[in-house]
Order: C-alpha cells, then structure tokens, then sequence
C-alpha cells in the first residue's frame, strides 16, 4: 500500500509534447485554428468550413478562449471570433500537420468527389511543391462563378504561397471557370489538358500553370500531373 501511495504522488513526467497536446490535441483545435489563421470568421462560417457539429464548435471556441488562443470580436453587428497574438504561434503547426499529410499521407487517403472552392483556394500553401517553386514569382488571379464564386490571388514567391481573397493587381496569369469544374480539377477528378482543350476554363496571360506547382490527391486515370494549361 505504501508503494502505491508513494506512485500516486509523483509528479507528471516531463515530456513537452503530452503537455502540449493537453492543450490543443483535442478533436477540431488545430482545424479551428487553420481556419482562423486567415482572419476573423463568425459562428456559422466556421461551422460550414470546418463541418461540425453546432454543439461541439460550441464547446471548442469556449475551450479556445479560456486557453487563450482566441478571443471574440465585433464585425459591424455580429460576433466574430479571431486568434490572439497567443494563437497565431500555432501557425507552424498547423503548416507541419498539413505538410506531412500532403507529403506522406494524402495519396492513399481515397478519392475526394466534392467539396468546397473556398477550401481548395485557402490550402494551396500547403500544397505547393516548394522544390518546383523555389525561385519563382508568379502571381495568378482566380475568378470562379457559380456555387461557390469567388475571386483569389495566389502569388508564389520563392518557394512560398500566399493566397488573399480579391483581384490581383498585376497578375500574370488569370484563370476563369466555373467553381465546381475548378474544384474537380484541383482534386484530381479531372484532368487540366483535357478541361482546359474543351473550354471548361479560359487562362489568359503568359505564365507556368498552376498545376505543375501544387500537389493534387492521386488520380487513378492519371498518376503524375504536370500540368500544360
């Protein structure tokens, strides 16, 4: 009995990623970070982008707060929430956790038959083939209509990708095409040469095609995509 008093009383081991995970490897963290990185989102618009429950996005952003990683704000009338100078140190993680997935994991992960523009644009940094991209500066412009429309600019800078909502001053490259074409395109449901051969989106300008720098999910029809369009 003495013994297992004794083992009760010793203090934790010392072991810097179990303390860490303590406060963010509960499910939805990290994810809700990601999203927040890019800026202040509302309730519902994190709920839509990251797919989770009203309940338990509830219990995440009051465990956020209390931990410090984010805090709530006003947007005009409506509450929004954005990370604290605390949570945007998490950013690193977050790009290592995507990295190793992309680099190691996302090729047997199965095919993906849908899902959202916004989602596809805002992970580019993740995706792109630094290797390819070192040394080059292109800055391309996205319009996508339909469900899901929008504008982006993606610059990649040296071996770096930025991806902001809105028109590109000086892009060299801008692609036009419907929102839901564009995302089979960037998950591998389809191939780039052959949409682009039958018109189902326009490049205009002198420039790489952004697929030859981005990662996409494996194609079973088309292994290795380099990209021509």
């Amino acid at each position: 009995m003495a013994s297992s008093s004794a083992e009760s009383s010793v203090d934790p081991l010392f072991c810097p990623v179990g303390r860490a995970m303590d406060l963010i490897g509960d499910r939805w963290t990290l994810v809700l970070v990601r999203h927040l990185l890019a800026g202040p989102r509302g309730f519902q618009e994190l709920r839509r982008r990251a797919g989770i429950a009203p309940r338990m996005l509830t219990t995440r952003l009051g465990q956020l707060t209390e931990r410090g990683f984010i805090e709530a704000i006003k947007v005009g009338k409506r509450s929004h929430y954005q990370l604290t100078e605390f949570g945007q140190t998490l950013e690193p993680i977050v790009r290592s956790i995507a990295l190793w997935w992309v680099r190691n994991a996302m090729d047997g992960s199965g095919r993906y038959r849908e899902t959202a523009p916004a989602t596809v644009m805002e992970s580019l940094p993740f995706l792109l083939k630094a290797e390819r991209a070192k040394g080059v500066h292109l800055v391309y412009e996205v319009r996508l209509t339909g469900k899901g429309a929008g504008v982006w600019t993606v610059t990649i800078d040296d071996g770096v990708c930025h991806v902001e909502e809105g028109y590109a001053e000086r892009a060299k490259v801008r692609y036009t095409a419907d929102a839901r074409d564009w995302t089979m395109l960037a998950i591998g449901l389809k191939d780039d040469r052959e949409a682009y051969k039958a018109g189902e989106f326009i490049k205009d300008g002198a420039g790489g095609s952004m697929a030859w720098y981005f990662h996409q999910p494996m194609n079973p029809r088309r292994p290795s995509v380099g990209g021509t369009a």
